[in-house]
């Protein structure tokens, strides 16, 4: 049992709610430049309450773009939970094969680095 194929349904689920929360978080994003973008060329141009109106639009934009960012930041700790609980259970069922492959990584970083 390694740690990448524990609970591979999980790992899949996991993955794919970060990849829709990455997906959503840019989508957002560029929504956002756009809208800024528009209401900077429209503010030129605005008096009174049509410039209310328009930061009123910019703070309800920004709004979302915050709650977006807060989701995205919570679904990436929820997966770092995950993944740290994982790797504990893994490296305390399985302490010589941690211990191995620790020493396998240090060996082949250690050769890399002293090449150049």
């Amino acid at each position: 049992m390694s740690l990448l194929t524990s609970n591979p349904a999980n790992s899949q689920q996991s993955r794919l709610q970060v990849e829709a929360a990455l997906s959503n978080m840019a989508r957002e994003f560029r929504n956002f430049v756009s809208d800024v973008d528009d209401l900077m060329k429209a503010t030129n141009n605005l008096t009174g309450e049509e410039l209310n109106k328009a930061k009123v639009k910019l703070e309800q934009r920004i709004s979302t773009a915050r709650r977006s960012v807060e989701e995205l930041g919570g679904t990436i700790a929820d997966r770092a939970r995950k993944t740290a609980v994982s790797a504990d259970n893994y490296v305390h069922e399985q302490p010589w094969t941690a211990i191995g492959a620790g020493a396998g990584i240090g060996l082949v970083v250690g050769y890399l680095l002293t090449r150049r």
